[in-house]
């Protein structure tokens, strides 16, 4: 039997409709627009790339503080230095990428035995991206911690300033502050020459990039004023001292001391009260030195010469004010007498003769109503009376009621002695003098050879006495001012002061020492008076400081110094005569 297989007639499918391929143009058209998306997707990336091989962002903020900047060296006169850079390093670290917090803080803190250990793991759990771990340190410190391998601690190169002889010219130098940058003295200038803008441009430079700034002191002179001064406070129990050296030829200051000092590579120091730079920054009535200028401002106006004579036999009475002497002659006195014998009532009715407003012209003219500007920042404005009365009048001739700085009294003194020029004085070597003449003339010629004559007189018969130094012509006049406690003047209290011209015919160095509050010893007799210490003590200073300054001993001298005050054959003149030089020149014979 035969099977028959019967299929179900199935449905054939639908046939498909043939696509239609696209035209070449749209071909094409799709293709380009591929490549393009691939080529800016590919340049997007290469971009970014680029982007951050050449752009890596900082590891902290580090980046964004400016180093510290170099610096000049500072040289004195003869080319030593007094200030220069030395690298180092500081080091800072990104808390918040630190990976062990208690790996870093044990690793620093056995390089750096000085940090705590838990204010450095307070300082670094944080999320703050920078923070210093210690500032200036050594090139060799530096390398510890870069053996250390901590991630996120870094170290920055940077410079300090290395002041090689310590506190030996802290006031004239200044300080600078971590950054390098000056605050205060001679450093804090060199800023506001154009070192701050070189710093806002960031240039990198080092030092040797730089000419060295020549100051006009020696460090030699430095270091003897220095050294008298130190062992005149400690010999005197005073609390504080002071000195300069000035060369009245052209306003340099040879030298500069004001103790206490501080370490201007410890610039902390320098905060404390008791260390300000006295020559420049501290006001002081500064007693009968001003009698000079009283004397000179006498002389020129006419009203006095040589030969006139002052009543100084009685107190001088204005309203409940007595004016008296500290040792009175009690007798009508020369004028030569009453500058030697420093009489406050002869200098006050010369004073009074010339008058207030003429006083206070002449003080004006002497740069002492103004504040004195110098290359040190630091600088004082004069305190002058509220209310300028016949007492003001008076008290201020013999140095009191009135207050200046020692730097400024002295550049007064020097014109009275230097030909009559006001030079306005510097620190810094050879700047020209013709640019520094606040005044000229400031004196007649006879009245500066008159004021040499009588600060001559006084170191010979007079309260300069001794301050003479063996081979050396000198001239000068002492000043003892009472110092002012609770609103009163104190007796006990004073402070002295001495400023010496020498050689006195034809001046160069004008040397000046403060004493304050210095006591009374047995071998003064219990007298604290400028004669019994500052005087001395600048005796002292001068007997080292000129040979160093090129100051050769003159065992002769001049036969006729002061013709104008023999030609008026003034009381004490004699002394200067022909035959008083053979004198001298045969005592002097002995000492050479």
């Amino acid at each position: 039997m035969t099977m028959r297989f019967y299929m179900k007639k199935m449905p054939l499918p639908p046939l498909r409709k043939r696509r239609r391929r696209p035209s070449p143009p749209a071909l094409r058209l799709r293709i380009a627009f591929l490549a393009i998306i691939f080529i800016l997707s590919y340049a997007i990336i290469g971009a970014r790339l680029v982007h951050f091989g050449l752009h890596t962002p900082p590891p902290s903020a580090a980046a964004l503080i400016p180093p510290s900047v170099a610096r000049p060296n500072i040289v004195d006169r003869n080319g030593t230095v007094l200030a220069m850079d030395i690298p180092v390093a500081s080091i800072y670290a990104e808390p918040r990428r630190l990976v062990d917090i208690n790996e870093a803080v044990e690793g620093l803190t056995s390089v750096f035995p000085d940090l705590s250990p838990a204010e450095l793991y307070r300082r670094f759990d944080t999320d703050r991206g920078f923070v210093w771990v210690k500032r200036k340190i050594p090139l060799a410190t530096k390398n510890q911690v870069w053996n250390l391998g901590i991630p996120s601690v870094g170290f920055r190169e940077e410079t300090q300033r290395l002041y090689p002889n310590g506190d030996l010219a802290s006031h004239v130098l200044g300080a600078v502050n971590t950054d390098n940058i000056g605050i205060a003295g001679i450093e804090k200038w060199i800023d506001g020459q154009g070192l701050q803008i070189l710093r806002d441009t960031g240039l990198k430079f080092d030092a040797n990039a730089l000419h060295p700034i020549e100051l006009s002191m020696d460090l030699r002179a430095q270091f003897i004023l220095k050294d008298e001064l130190r062992k005149a406070m400690d010999k005197f129990s005073a609390i504080a001292a002071a000195g300069l050296i000035l060369d009245v030829t052209n306003g340099e200051v040879v030298a500069l001391v004001s103790l206490p000092d501080f370490n201007p590579n410890i610039p902390s120091d320098a905060l404390r009260s008791d260390r300000i730079n006295r020559i420049s920054v501290g006001t002081f009535e500064m007693g009968s030195t001003f009698k000079a200028l009283t004397t000179a401002m006498a002389l020129d106006s006419g009203a006095f010469n040589l030969n006139s004579v002052i009543d100084a036999s009685q107190p001088l009475r204005l309203g409940r004010s007595t004016i008296s002497d500290f040792r009175g002659q009690k007798r009508p006195l020369t004028l030569p007498e009453a500058f030697i014998h420093s009489s406050n009532i002869a200098m006050g009715r010369m004073a009074l003769t010339v008058g207030k407003q003429a006083q206070q012209n002449f003080l004006k003219k002497m740069g002492q109503f103004d504040r004195l500007t110098t290359e040190l920042p630091e600088s004082a404005v004069p305190i002058l009376p509220p209310r300028w009365g016949d007492i003001n009048t008076v008290t201020v001739a013999f140095g009191h009621g009135m207050a200046v700085t020692p730097l400024q009294a002295s550049m007064a003194i020097a014109s009275l002695i230097n030909g009559g020029r006001l030079i306005q004085p510097t620190f810094i070597k050879g700047t020209p003098v013709e640019d520094r003449i606040l005044a000229n003339n400031v004196i007649t010629a006879k009245t500066g050879e008159t004021l040499r004559f009588l600060m001559r007189l006084n170191a010979e018969v007079g309260s300069a006495r001794g301050g003479n130094v063996a081979g050396f012509y000198i001239g000068g006049k002492t000043g003892t001012a009472e110092k002012v406690v609770g609103g009163r003047y104190s007796k006990e209290r004073v402070l002295t002061s001495f400023m010496s011209v020498t050689p006195i015919d034809n001046p160069k160095y004008l040397f000046l020492t403060i004493l304050d509050e210095p006591k009374g010893l047995p071998e003064t007799y219990g007298f604290r008076t400028s004669g019994w210490n500052a005087v001395p003590v600048t005796g002292s200073i001068m007997a080292r400081a000129l040979p160093v300054l090129g100051v050769s001993p003159r065992w002769s001298p001049p036969e006729r110094p002061f013709p104008v005050a023999l030609s008026a054959g003034a009381w004490g003149a004699h002394r200067f005569t022909p035959v008083a030089a053979e004198r001298y020149r045969a005592a002097t014979q002995v000492l050479q």
